[in-house]
């Protein structure tokens, strides 16, 4: 009876694992600020200071490059693509926070700086209204985003505490498990009416 009750006792509860990750989350909402704060910053910067000529046209290479890619797909293949790309950028910024943090403060500001250049140019071509495009799956995929690269940073803080091997393993296993439980549904959200909007040409 004793072998059944420790058994049932170890039995895996999604209820309780998702709970778990709120709390670790709320934990970490000083990581949180930290990548908003940068993320905001750089997108402010994007959008009012203007840049070489030489960067915007590799700006705007990239984003050709990306409209490509996705020229003629499906809807479903454009959801697939989109989340798929989501969630490789997402996952990486939180993993390569094993190196002291770095990479995803480097995301946060590229990706803040992006969204600022993207949001004047639209702004100058078709007016304020076109932003609301990005909205809907924005409200999904930015706290997406932010979550990921705070979770990089929390794990690679990790590594300046003095008992910095357990901690390092407690903080990955925790955002490991923050990122399937919290992070890829939103992303998952956020693909979904982004492909939906552009195949219905919004």
């Amino acid at each position: 009876m004793m072998v059944n009750k420790k058994k049932s006792n170890k039995k895996f509860s999604l209820r309780k694992e998702y709970k778990k990750s709120w709390n670790y989350l709320k934990e970490s909402k000083r990581f949180i600020w930290i990548v908003i704060g940068i993320f905001l910053a750089f997108a402010l910067i994007g959008f009012f200071i203007p840049v070489p000529e030489i960067v915007s046209k590799q700006i705007f290479e990239f984003i050709k490059e990306i409209l490509g890619k996705t020229e003629g797909m499906s809807q479903s293949r454009l959801i697939s693509f989109i989340f798929l790309n989501n969630i490789q950028s997402s996952f990486l910024g939180m993993v390569f926070g094993v190196f002291l943090g770095i990479f995803p403060l480097i995301s946060a500001i590229a990706n803040g700086y992006l969204l600022g250049f993207v949001a004047n140019f639209a702004i100058q071509e078709n007016g304020i209204l076109s932003l609301w495009r990005i909205l809907p799956h924005g409200i999904f995929e930015l706290p997406a985003v932010f979550i990921s690269f705070a979770l990089g940073l929390r794990i690679g803080a990790s590594l300046f505490n003095k008992k910095r091997f357990r901690k390092f393993n407690e903080n990955f296993v925790s955002c490991l498990k923050v990122f399937v439980l919290i992070v890829i549904p939103l992303l998952i959200i956020a693909a979904i009416i982004e492909g939906t909007l552009i195949s219905l040409g919004a």
